[in-house]
């Protein structure tokens, strides 16, 4: 897909309901946001090799060559990795990137996970590192609204982020939020490193029931920084872990 545009209205939308300034600097998850219709559409394809519905989103690894910016006309391609067996169903990659012009700026590769029968003792996919227990340094409550409010801003519309009749119907006991709206605000929160040069992983751990309030934790060591996002309920539980390296 070339020469596509960014809409400053729908950008400004999208860094309000994740925490960013509203500039032109555009977030290191929203080249994803641009990219999901081309996404959906070569998963929703016959010859994918794994069926969309019921589809997992496992983990991301995200990289920005440069700083983007609203004014930038992108590239944006999309393709799919080899399936792999897992204890849980099949895996696969879906590789996106962004260019401008002749230049790679962004590339992301995102985990999914096809839900059903096993290969007992398949490899497991890499571990998220542990967060180190310790106080939050934000706490956030979620509205039940979250997901609807995500939906219009990414064209997410997948039902289990909508309401909890949808979701239900879905195998979910009520909506959650969208793992890419819990990336894109944990990121917003570790500042503004992620908008120049970087690489974030994250892996989405456990769903993000809505309404819910979570808890922030952060460690930063020399330039990395590892943060999670916990139930402020249960403490031990964590939905969505991250690294950022800038």
């Amino acid at each position: 897909m070339e020469g596509v545009r960014v809409d400053r209205s729908r950008l400004a939308a999208y860094q309000r309901l994740c925490g960013y300034a509203v500039d032109d600097a555009l977030p290191q998850p929203y080249p994803w946001v641009l990219a999901f219709p081309v996404q959906m559409a070569l998963m929703a394809r016959r010859d994918f090799p794994l069926p969309l519905p019921g589809m997992v989103h496992l983990a991301n690894t995200v990289t920005t060559r440069r700083r983007l910016d609203a004014a930038d006309a992108l590239t944006l391609s999309v393709r799919a990795g080899e399936v792999r067996p897992h204890r849980r169903g099949r895996t696969l990659d879906v590789r996106l990137e962004a260019h401008v012009g002749d230049d790679l700026v962004w590339e992301c590769d995102s985990v999914y996970l096809s839900r059903g029968k096993g290969t007992e003792g398949a490899p497991r996919e890499e571990a998220p590192p542990t967060l180190a227990p310790g106080p939050a340094v934000a706490r956030w409550s979620l509205s039940s609204d979250l997901g609807r409010a995500y939906a219009s801003v990414s064209g997410d519309l997948n039902p289990i982020h909508l309401h909890p009749l949808s979701a239900r119907a879905m195998g979910f006991p009520r909506h959650i939020a969208h793992g890419m709206w819990s990336y894109a605000r944990t990121l917003s929160a570790l500042g503004r490193g992620s908008l120049g040069p970087s690489t974030s992983r994250v892996w989405f751990t456990a769903p993000l029931f809505l309404p819910s309030t979570v808890e922030l934790v952060v460690d930063r060591k020399q330039g990395h920084v590892l943060a999670g996002l916990r139930s402020a309920k249960e403490p031990k539980k964590t939905h969505l872990v991250l690294t950022l390296d800038a």
